[in-house]
């Protein structure tokens, strides 16, 4: 029992005397422990960081004569950034940007383009000779038509239209600098209706390739590049792996990409301040389809729509339905532009913050940027999520600055006058030799052999038989035989590769699991004839 001998040897609580002790504590020092408390929360919460200026980290090909042009000519990509001193956290930064975002004041001029499904795309444009002055003027008349100012295509991110403030920013900059800018706005996006039962989605790439070759086809001198941003920039990327050299876009540029989405749902269902995020966006794809209800709702769970908690619970009810994935995981890789970032075929430029809260840094492909010649990748260690904040009055953003930059060095060195596109060589590995699950449409298991080899070769077969017929003798026996005999002999090499592969593993294999028997019978051995020489 707690309690307090007094000289009476009567027996007192201690609480009483506790209580009166502290009730002698001036209320401002529990005024000043609160707010102490409040702070370290705030601080640990919102990851807050002291302001310094922290270099650019640069990851690319130390071979490619390209990337070697490009980060000795860019200024801010060798440069430091420093974010705003009182904006010192990615929440900050990034929740700023959402509710506080400064943007420049101008207008677009709005052109309708038609796909073939008849769906409608909203294209925002601010041409070069709109802007005067810093403030953009409505010019009446239809696009200017064939001229040579480089034309920037802009791609926002999920839920996001030409209104944003972050894709103001980006277009101002270009245009201000000499750049003709069309925002590309998502279908149902930019106060446009939806006019068709498709829908964009993360990895909807044939929206953006029909822009592109529709302003391509209008202005075929004007050199094009691209922009995107978050989910605009997976997009982006995707379509890039997908068309290889065969794009009509000089340079083009990703701006915190989320990669891998798999591996960003995990991420952004991690922690407190991460599920907020994910309420946040949540409740704005809701707004998105109860806008165009009368479509979402006969293609898409509607009921699963609104009890929707979360984005994987959204695009599990909606966009996965919509897309015609089995799964919403299946969707999320399939989506992902991490597995095309080998393909890409012209130079880009990804900037991602190492602090993003939404799109995280276990995504970036590190190792596939490397290996592309055409890819710099530069990662600052701030900045939150499309924020980049700089200056003492937060109203410049430092990637969009980096953006124009590099479209200018890029669109005058020779790599952009000669369209040089360098197909990058792909990175050889065995994982992608075995065989391949595939889900069918019943839903039943089977096993789906890659064919790529077995296809390239019969072409090279084909191209030599064709060679062959091309050029006759007079007795084609010999042609005839080595036609049948070069992907014999292609194969039987093939697995004689395979073969000596097999051996030295099966062999390691064997030498490390008989080891603890066949060592101590060696030791033994061996101390036995030791102690025989010593003897004699």
């Amino acid at each position: 029992m707690n309690c307090v001998i007094t000289e009476d040897d009567e027996l007192v609580s201690p609480y009483p005397l506790l209580f009166k002790s502290v009730s002698f504590i001036p209320i401002t020092h529990y005024l000043i422990l609160f707010f102490l408390s409040i702070l370290v929360f705030l601080y640990f919460f919102l990851e807050i960081h002291f302001p310094k200026s922290d270099p650019i980290s640069l990851t690319f090909n130390p071979t490619s004569d390209f990337c070697q042009f490009i980060v000795s000519k860019c200024r801010l990509l060798h440069g430091r950034y420093f974010p705003t001193f009182w904006l010192s956290s990615p929440h900050l930064q990034t929740a700023f940007l959402s509710l506080f975002g400064k943007s420049p004041h101008f207008s677009y001029k709005r052109i309708l383009y038609q796909a073939t499904d008849g769906g409608t795309i909203a294209l925002d444009w601010l041409m070069h000779s709109d802007v005067v002055e810093g403030i953009s003027q409505v010019v009446n008349g239809s696009t200017p038509g064939t001229d040579r100012t480089p034309i920037a295509i802009v791609v926002p991110g999920l839920t996001s239209d030409s209104s944003a403030a972050y894709i103001k920013h980006i277009a101002f900059t270009l245009a201000k600098e000499g750049w003709n800018v069309v925002v590309q706005n998502h279908r149902g996006l930019g106060g446009i209706s939806l006019t068709s039962d498709c829908v964009y989605t993360a990895g909807w790439t044939e929206d953006l390739r029909k822009v592109i070759d529709h302003i391509h086809t209008q202005f075929p001198e004007a050199p094009l590049f691209a922009v995107g941003t978050s989910i605009g920039a997976n997009v982006l990327v995707k379509y890039l792996g997908e068309d290889g050299p065969n794009t009509p876009l000089i340079g083009a540029t990703a701006v915190c990409s989320p990669w891998d989405l798999l591996i960003c749902d995990r991420f952004i269902n991690r922690k407190l301040v991460q599920k907020l995020y994910d309420r946040m966006l949540t409740i704005g794809l809701q707004g998105y389809a109860q806008l165009h209800h009368s479509i979402i709702s006969r293609i898409a769970d509607w009921e699963g729509i609104k009890k929707s908690r979360s984005v994987r619970e959204f695009d599990n009810y909606a966009t996965r339905l919509v897309a015609k994935f089995e799964t919403t995981d299946t969707y999320y890789r399939r989506s992902s532009s991490a597995q095309y970032v080998g393909n890409v075929a012209i130079p880009l430029l990804c900037i991602s913050a190492l602090d993003d809260p939404v799109c995280t840094r276990e995504a970036i492909p590190w190792d596939e940027c490397r290996a592309n010649k055409n890819i710099v990748l530069a990662t600052t260690t701030h900045g939150g999520h499309l924020a980049y904040y700089e200056g003492l009055t937060a109203t410049s953003m430092w990637w969009s600055r980096a953006v124009q930059e590099y479209f200018e060095v890029l669109l005058s060195s020779p790599f952009a006058a000669r369209r040089q596109k360098i197909i990058p060589e792909p990175l050889g590995s065995s994982i992608d030799q075995g065989p391949f699950v595939d889900a069918g449409e019943n839903g039943m298991v089977a096993v789906a052999v890659d064919t790529t080899r077995a296809d390239a070769e019969q072409e090279d077969s084909a191209q030599i038989d064709e060679k062959t017929n091309n050029h006759p003798h007079k007795d084609n026996t010999p042609q005839v035989y080595n036609s049948l005999l070069v992907p014999l002999k292609k194969r039987v090499d093939a697995l004689s590769r395979y073969s000596r592969k097999s051996i030295w593993l099966l062999a390691y294999i064997a030498i490390v699991t008989t080891w603890p028997l066949v060592g101590p019978a060696l030791l033994f051995s061996i101390k036995k004839r030791l102690r025989k020489l010593v003897e004699k």
